[in-house]
């Protein structure tokens, strides 16, 4: 069976280890779909937790891409004005990325690729992953929301009785949240 190709994402990983597995299932699935990925990954992202080490993470990730992350700011710089990739996805995309998003702060790989990819006007897809969704970090999920060429995942309460403000992205509609954003269309973003 042949796979049509269907262009180059950037795909961007953050810190919310406990969905990093996720997310690189996801970025599996993209590749089988035909799409090349282009990965990235945060600073937080490159640090050893109980849920395995950064560099045992990169390693995944590169092989799923199969190409180096860019883990620097000046690996990611180029992203927008070379027009390297269709769409960049932030998955996972923890409350600290969007509070730096939200406010314009573009300190680490992710963010600034997401600031580099917007000077094109081209999509940016966030898998949300926080456990302050509901909380500290809704204010910046409600500016996102409102901020053109951005598209966020459906999303929902990942465990309301013990992690009430907690909200996690749907992984598997990360390629059908980013085939609308490519036609300008935000799909659902939350449900409960």
């Amino acid at each position: 069976m042949t796979i049509e190709k269907k262009g180059c994402l950037a795909f961007a990983v953050c810190g919310s280890f406990c969905t990093l597995e996720d997310a690189l299932g996801a970025a599996q699935a993209l590749t089988a779909q035909g799409w090349t990925l282009l990965p990235i990954m945060s600073f937080a992202a490159q640090q050893d937790t109980r849920f395995g080490t950064g560099e045992s993470w990169r390693q995944r990730l590169q092989a799923v891409a199969g190409q180096p992350v860019l883990d620097t700011l000046q690996a990611v710089e180029p992203l927008g004005p070379r027009r390297l990739v269709q769409a960049l996805v932030v998955a996972p995309c923890t409350g600290a990325t969007l509070g730096r998003l939200a406010n314009g702060i573009s300190d680490t790989p992710v963010t600034l690729a997401v600031k580099s990819h917007l000077r094109r006007n081209r999509p940016v897809v966030l898998a949300v992953s926080t456990n302050d969704a509901l909380g500290g970090s809704m204010r910046s999920i409600a500016l996102l929301k409102n901020t053109k060429h951005l598209y966020f995942v459906p999303m929902s309460q990942d465990d309301a009785v013990n992690k009430p403000n907690s909200l996690v992205a749907d992984f598997s509609r990360i390629e059908d949240t980013i085939a609308a954003s490519l036609v300008g269309m935000q799909l659902q973003p939350l449900f409960m």
